[in-house]
């Protein structure tokens, strides 16, 4: 004997829907039946949908041109003592200049970006110059240091995209790459201020990584010297 589980009736034992109420019948041992054939969860695997690279860059773009435009607005409507926000649109420039090869152009030629990261460090310096009674840095020293690091890395990623590539060949042109950028660091800066060169702390510099560079030079030319200190350093 069963009844309908809405209404009450009584129904018989062939009925497949209550007949006063339309109500479906189903046995118990069914219901048992469906949960096993039709699990809780999903059977099929997806995977949530990636983020586009373009859609990353719309938004580093806004967010960037939301920042200088808000610093620019306060800087004209509020806080007028000076012009700082030329400072903050210099700095927006350099993020967005920097995160843009990972962001929108993933196959931009390395030393491409790197002239654009030269280029943005300037604009900075130059937007600087406004915040400054005198300028002459700018020609005289900020330029100058910024193309020597720039042509610095430069040097030192063409050696190692080049060039033969490990870990010893990389120590080698790091050590040449700090040698070459301290001496390079100090004689424009002693050039700028005293109008004159002399090569202090960066010859002490140029004197350690001599030493280290002559120091891989010879391992590297010597097999079972290198081979050794490979095994000893695990590299």
């Amino acid at each position: 004997m069963s009844y309908c589980v809405n209404c009450g009736v009584e129904l018989d034992a062939s009925a497949e829907v209550c007949p006063l109420c339309g109500t479906p019948v189903l046995n118990p041992s069914d219901l048992k039946k469906i949960a096993e054939a039709q699990p809780p969860f999903p059977v099929e695997k997806s995977q949530v949908e990636a983020v586009k690279r373009k859609d990353l860059g719309v938004l580093l773009t806004i967010v960037v041109l939301a920042v200088a435009a808000v610093c620019v607005i306060l800087n004209v409507c509020v806080f007028r003592e000076n012009l700082w926000s030329l400072a903050v649109v210099g700095a927006c420039v350099i993020l967005w200049v920097f995160l843009e090869p990972f962001v929108l152009y993933t196959g931009q030629p390395i030393y491409l970006s790197l002239l654009g990261d030269g280029a943005a460090v300037i604009f900075l310096l130059y937007m600087i110059t406004f915040l400054t009674e005198d300028d002459g840095w700018f020609a005289g020293l900020g330029v100058p240091l910024t193309l020597l690091v720039t042509a610095v890395v430069e040097l030192f990623v063409l050696c190692i995209r080049r060039l033969p590539r490990s870990f010893l060949t990389a120590a080698l042109y790091f050590f040449t790459a700090v040698g070459l950028l301290c001496a390079g660091i100090e004689f424009l800066t002693d050039r700028y201020v005293d109008g004159a060169v002399s090569l202090r702390w960066s010859a002490v510099v140029l004197t350690v990584c001599g030493i280290l560079d002559i120091t891989v030079i010879t391992l590297l030319s010597r097999k079972r010297l290198r081979d050794s200190v490979r095994r000893r350093l695990h590299f």
